[in-house]
């Protein structure tokens, strides 16, 4: 054996060196500058195709007077209204449900976690980002759902892409309803599992997919939304539980636009449909609706929870939820659990306005009476002719276009919230359904004017 002595280690380090000198003077070579060309539309981002379509759409809004309703300033708190540019607005366009935004007894405990835990977590929980606040409404999260934990994210729409991706891959498949979120179609695309997206809330097309594909991999989810974001209607819960038995599969329900609205208390679509909710494997939801924070959750077994605290990348290498916001999503889920009457002046909103729109015969597509009131419109022009009408005479609601939804089937879309008198949603509506034949008009007037013109080439 050879013994090494300070003699050998001196040799032994300056052999190193000149080797370690020799590479770096190979790499200086190979590097030396050459003249290089490139074309100018790859070498900035006013060369992307996705930017110049924006441009285009800017520039036919601009050519035409049409006033793009996003990314409006509002002066102050945003509740049943709102002040933007020092004048009041009738708001339907926040997702302030139990209207508990602003509560004080919610800022008084912020406060509180600001004073004690400050504004951030400082870090991802893994590494040194962990705060007791965070513990609490993960247990609180895991009870409300009868499960055994749950696991808070700092975004509802990470948590989708996470959570899908980590559990499920290539020898997988993914069934996921037509209308599902963008985040649940992401992260079943991110996942690398095969993804069949089924027809809306179509049990025999489902049943039918699941036949024929089931068995050919080895795990299986069916993804769905418990409130669908876009037209205010129920998943068929039930009838998916029972076909997640037959087959195998887990079963995914994101509960973002159902916590605190569905069900007699609020809790969600597990109440609603009067079943045990340890019958669905992954409850998912946001903490930036009913619970007025910010960030997502999953609740599900301590098996999954733990995998995904150690393994979802979107928890593993993102920061902690603020603890200020797990504070305001704790004491809100608190008072849900305690003032039931806002649940039920909720509901009582949801059902009269879904009941006055219909009188207007105005049409509310797949509507169920939940918090989102769809009024479908049609063509993403008019919609946006629409949107600007009604926030002319005070009313503040936002249209949903393509490619968000399918061109023929653009609407505005209300948040309807417990804060929200009759009054002001039938006030809403009356001017919906006055302005409604004018942005027909006016869809008309420009598609007849732009027909011969550049600009209409351009559209």
């Amino acid at each position: 054996m050879l013994k090494l002595t300070n003699r050998n280690i001196e040799d032994l380090i300056s052999k190193f060196k000149a080797k370690e000198q020799e590479s770096f003077v190979n790499i200086d070579n190979d590097l030396k500058p050459q003249q290089r060309k490139y074309e100018e539309r790859f070498l900035s981002f006013e060369g992307l195709p996705a930017y110049k379509q924006l441009k285009l759409q800017f520039k036919v809004a601009q050519n035409t007077g049409i006033k793009l309703p996003y990314f409006v300033e509002h002066d102050a708190m945003a509740k049943d209204v709102t002040n933007i540019a020092g004048k009041q607005y009738l708001n339907f366009s926040s997702y302030d449900y139990l209207g508990l935004n602003g509560d004080p007894r919610i800022n008084a405990t912020v406060t509180e976690a600001a004073n004690r835990y400050g504004t951030s977590a400082g870090a991802s929980r893994l590494v040194a980002g962990e705060r007791p606040i965070h513990r609490k409404l993960e247990r609180a999260l895991a009870e409300h759902y009868g499960q055994e934990a749950a696991l808070a994210f700092v975004s509802g729409y990470a948590t989708n892409v996470t959570t899908i991706a980590t559990l499920f891959g290539s020898e997988d498949v993914i069934f996921v309803d037509k209308l599902a979120h963008n985040s649940l179609m992401t992260g079943a695309l991110s996942s690398g599992a095969h993804r069949i997206v089924y027809p809306h809330n179509d049990i025999s097309a489902l049943k039918k997919l699941l036949s024929i594909h089931r068995d050919r991999y080895q795990r299986a989810l069916i993804v769905t939304e418990g409130i669908f974001s876009m037209d205010g209607n129920f998943a068929p819960l039930p009838e998916l539980i029972a076909l997640k038995q037959e087959f195998g599969a887990f079963l995914m329900v994101d509960e973002a636009h159902a916590l605190g609205v569905a069900g007699v208390n609020g809790f969600g679509s597990f109440e609603h449909f009067k079943i045990d909710p340890k019958e669905v494997d992954i409850w998912m939801g946001t903490l930036s609706k009913s619970l007025c924070s910010c960030g997502g959750y999953i609740a599900g077994s301590s098996v999954l929870i733990e995998l995904l605290k150690y393994k979802a990348s979107a928890f593993v290498y993102s920061v902690a939820l603020a603890p200020v916001l797990a504070a305001a999503a704790l004491e809100t889920l608190n008072l849900l659990h305690t003032e039931k009457h806002r649940v039920e002046k909720l509901q009582e909103n949801c059902s009269f306005a879904l009941q006055k729109a219909k009188e207007l015969n105005l049409n509310t597509g797949l509507a169920q009476g939940t918090a989102i009131l769809p009024l479908i419109v049609g063509s993403s022009l008019q919609a946006v002719f629409l949107s600007n009408l009604i926030y002319e005479q005070g009313v503040c609601a936002l249209p949903i276009i393509y490619p968000v939804v399918e061109e023929g089937a653009a609407r505005l879309r209300l948040f309807l919230s417990a804060s929200h008198s009759h009054e002001e949603i039938l006030r809403a509506l009356t001017i919906i359904k006055e302005c409604s034949k004018k942005a027909e008009l006016m869809e008309q007037d420009f598609i007849e004017h732009s027909k011969d013109s550049a600009l209409g080439k351009e559209v």
